[in-house]
């Protein structure tokens, strides 16, 4: 078995049958064209299906001298798994090597989260007398209030909002759409920023694109973390901010408030409930700091 033409049909399955963004894909291909790299320096040169247990030990070690983090490992191991998987359904091995294949063991760490006092200065940095201001001021509340990733802020259209209904129409991961309940504020400011969005000149093909550019255009996903973290700068604060910080806030306050897990997993868009879990974990690790603060044994 060839390597290329095993991994042009793995591309096409990740694509059309579990519709994978494009980036995910190009992570997941990334991932078999390292392990490919490995194989053409090895004696004979074996295709996937002539890879056993013993050459993908031999590939993890080769790995290890790139000082590749346990964090990146895993993802590539994943990445293997799943290609072997394909290739197992697919009747092109016999047997899958990567099922005994053992993932290290990584530390989770948790994500930074803002506090609401937080949320508001970052908020309140947001200088109005500009001409992106109120567009800047409705991307951070929409962050905060829906939240979404920077790739579902930067596609969402001005048909997603449903003001009367309170709710947004959010095209998540796989081209998977959610509804997704936003606060009063939020729309308000949506409300504000299409008063100023409406006097600009807006590019073809971008007519129903909510957030815009000076130029009319779609903003990109740099741009939001350039905005972000200039306010942050602006607001004082001194933790590493980007725009996921606000998915995590968002997540966080709902658990800590005593939302349903669940509840919070259909609004984040996870597939697993094993990922929205870990803001229990954040949840726990509040309830501990008031503990050992406030405790008069701790």
């Amino acid at each position: 078995m060839e390597w290329e033409p095993a991994i042009k049909e793995f591309r096409g399955y990740l694509k059309l049958e579990k519709a994978l963004s494009d980036n995910s894909v190009e992570a997941y291909i990334s991932d078999i064209t390292k392990l490919k790299s490995f194989a053409s320096m090895m004696e004979g040169k074996p295709g996937p299906d002539r890879i056993g247990i013993t050459e993908l030990h031999a590939f993890v070690q080769w790995l290890d001298n790139f000082d590749v983090s346990g964090r990146t490992l895993a993802r590539i191991i994943s990445g293997i798994r799943a290609f072997y998987r394909f290739l197992l359904i697919g009747e092109m091995i016999e047997s899958d090597p990567s099922a005994l294949l053992e993932m290290p063991r990584t530390e989770r760490k948790l994500p930074e989260v803002l506090s609401v006092a937080e949320i508001d200065a970052v908020v309140g940095a947001v200088d109005l007398s500009t001409e992106t201001g109120s567009r800047n001021k409705a991307i951070i509340e929409t962050l905060y209030s829906g939240g979404l990733r920077v790739s579902e802020l930067v596609n969402l259209r001005i048909s997603d909002i449903f003001f009367s209904e309170g709710f947004i129409r959010v095209t998540g991961k796989g081209n998977k759409q959610r509804l997704v309940p936003v606060g009063r504020r939020a729309l308000r400011e949506i409300d504000v920023w299409m008063g100023d969005r409406n006097r600009l000149t807006v590019a073809s093909g971008h007519e129903d694109i909510l957030f815009l550019n000076r130029r009319g255009k779609k903003l990109t996903r740099v741009m939001i973390f350039t905005i972000v973290r200039q306010l942050a700068m602006k607001a004082g604060l001194k933790k590493s901010i980007s725009p996921h910080t606000f998915r995590h806030s968002f997540a966080t306050h709902l658990v800590e408030g005593g939302a349903d897990l669940r509840a919070v997993q259909e609004m984040l868009g996870h597939e697993s409930i094993i990922t929205t879990e870990i803001y229990t974990h954040l949840d726990r690790e509040y309830l501990r700091d008031a503990i050992i603060r406030f405790h008069p044994r701790s």
